[in-house]
């Protein structure tokens, strides 16, 4: 079979470990420089605060700042200025967010672990959080609703976004109309890794937040986890992924379709197919290189598809979800003939979609789920951003006169095991 537009063409089994390796062994660490540059730019906001963010807009952006905050009426101008259709789109993006994310947030809970003794936990929503925007080239305003409105839901007291500024000193205009959309709080004009560590640490300007969440390119991911000591984030993040499978009731076409939408992000995109038939995999292979003819992105799919792009063939379902549970996709279509019997059976999917019917596309735009979720096989442990994101979780406890009679024998007799003789005395004070 010839290579084509896939780095990587064949059997699933008959896959030699290096391959094998590569495919699942995919997470992209900063680079030396990156790291370094990134370092650089995290000392200096704490040094210089917005001093160093207003030369750095210069630096970066090409632009000199008046103020980093945004004024509250540029947010409604935007959304006011939004042509109609958009405006609508944005509100339906915006409702179902919000009906999925309300319904995800958790409740407090009380139980007696034995008599006399209770214990509970309980959500608070984090005070204030940090929503990221790309600008510029890469502009995305669901990414604002995708992160302001799961915090909105939870009860998050303040919500601040930060965006780089463009040449007339403010960020990305839909940007902007989304942060109405969105209810945001507090707007800045401020991109990139310093961005992340004004949030992260405060400046005279930008409040310090508890969470920051939202994409972004190599050197805004690894600020992120750099800050992570002063505060958590939603999840180390990497380019776009996509796993398919499709057995041969699913539509070449749309396969195609589905791999160029995850492909057109970023030349570092990973996608892969898995078909249960050498004659459906050179049909999804034809169709591909029919649509990339038309794609206007299709220079930065083409390089997708050559560096991290695959199109196997696996034995049976079995052995398709089974590589996916290691492959742990940021998306995963299973466009198969009942996606719905599948779907108990799959493990460490970023988000699951159902059908070929069901787009990943709609799911990043419209259908409610979030969209922010983890790469680089980083689903075998992180979730999608939800509610649960922008609580922090309160345990108390209550142990009766009785209960604590009967557990400090046992409370004791541990504490001396590890020797911790403070730890006995205190179980035991008044009781043995």
């Amino acid at each position: 079979m010839s290579d084509g537009l896939f780095r990587h063409r064949g059997a699933l089994a008959e896959l030699d470990t290096r391959t094998l390796n590569a495919l699942l062994n995919r997470g992209a660490a900063a680079s030396d420089a990156v790291r370094a540059d990134v370092a650089a730019i995290v000392a200096r906001v704490r040094r210089e605060g917005d001093g160093a963010l207003r030369e750095m807009a210069r630096e970066f952006d090409g632009v000199t700042l008046d103020a980093l905050e945004v004024p509250r009426e540029r947010c409604r101008e935007a959304w006011d200025a939004l042509e109609p259709a958009l405006r609508e789109a944005l509100q339906r993006a915006a409702h179902n967010i919000a009906a999925f994310h309300r319904a995800g947030v958790p409740e407090p809970f009380e139980i007696e672990t034995e008599p006399g003794v209770r214990v509970g936990r309980r959500p608070d929503p984090l005070g204030r959080v940090g929503v990221y925007a790309p600008g510029g080239r890469a502009a995305y305003p669901s990414s604002v609703l995708m992160g302001a409105i799961p915090a909105r839901a939870a009860g998050v007291g303040t919500v601040v976004l930060c965006s780089p500024p463009g040449r007339n000193g403010l960020p990305n205009a839909t940007v902007l109309a989304a942060a109405e959309c969105a209810g945001v709080d507090r707007v800045f004009a401020v991109g990139g890794a310093g961005a992340i560590a004004a949030l992260a640490y405060g400046t005279a300007s930008v409040p310090r937040v508890d969470r920051i969440v939202g994409p972004g390119n190599a050197w805004v991911a690894e600020a992120k986890l750099q800050v992570t000591g002063a505060c958590s984030i939603d999840s180390p993040a990497g380019p776009s992924e996509l796993l398919v499978i499709a057995d041969d009731h699913a539509a070449p076409e749309m396969i195609a379709l589905e791999m160029l939408a995850q492909a057109e992000h970023d030349p570092d995109a990973t996608v892969v197919t898995l078909t249960m038939s050498e004659a459906m995999a050179k049909r999804i292979d034809a169709a591909l290189e029919r649509a990339l003819a038309a794609a206007p992105r299709r220079a930065v799919i083409a390089t997708a598809l050559g560096s991290r792009g695959a199109l196997l063939v696996a034995q049976h379902l079995e052995a398709a979800l089974d590589f996916s549970a290691d492959f742990a996709p940021e998306h995963l279509l299973l466009a198969i003939l009942d996606p719905h019997a599948a779907l108990s059976r799959v493990r460490n999917a970023g988000t699951v979609c159902l059908g070929g019917s069901s787009s990943v596309a709609f799911g990043d735009y419209m259908t409610g789920a979030n969209h922010t979720l983890p790469t680089g096989g980083l689903a075998r442990s992180y979730s999608g951003l939800s509610t649960l994101d922008f609580v922090r979780w309160t345990t108390w406890q209550s142990v009766s006169a009785g209960a604590a009679a009967r557990l400090a024998g046992d409370v004791r007799r541990l504490a001396e095991a590890e020797g911790l003789p403070a730890h006995a005395a205190a179980a035991a004070w008044g009781r043995v």
